[in-house]
């Protein structure tokens, strides 16, 4: 199995509703061809290196990921995060 692990640091003028929403679309992609398992929440420690949302996604494979990344919806939520984020990062691994 792997697992896709995702920190978004919002832009300092994304307001509190707009990051709900991003968290809402993040977790609407559960019912995605492929999802074994999904959780999206909000940085509760804030401290100076944390960031905003973490999102984790298992996948039972590489190719359950790949088509996860290509799939229309997901790409929607990318593109719709883009303008909130000041960065994102991401790591993949085997679990």
């Amino acid at each position: 199995m792997l697992l896709h692990l995702v920190s978004f640091k919002y832009k300092a003028d994304v307001d509190q509703a707009a990051r709900a929403e991003h968290r809402k679309r993040l977790a609407a992609l559960h019912t995605l061809d492929g999802v074994i398992d999904l959780k999206v929440g909000e940085d509760v420690v804030r401290s100076p290196r944390s960031y905003d949302t973490g999102l984790s996604v298992t996948f039972a494979d590489r190719a359950a990921l790949d088509a996860y990344q290509t799939n229309d919806r997901h790409v929607q939520v990318v593109q719709s995060a883009a303008p909130l984020c000041e960065h994102v990062v991401a790591v993949d691994f085997e679990i």
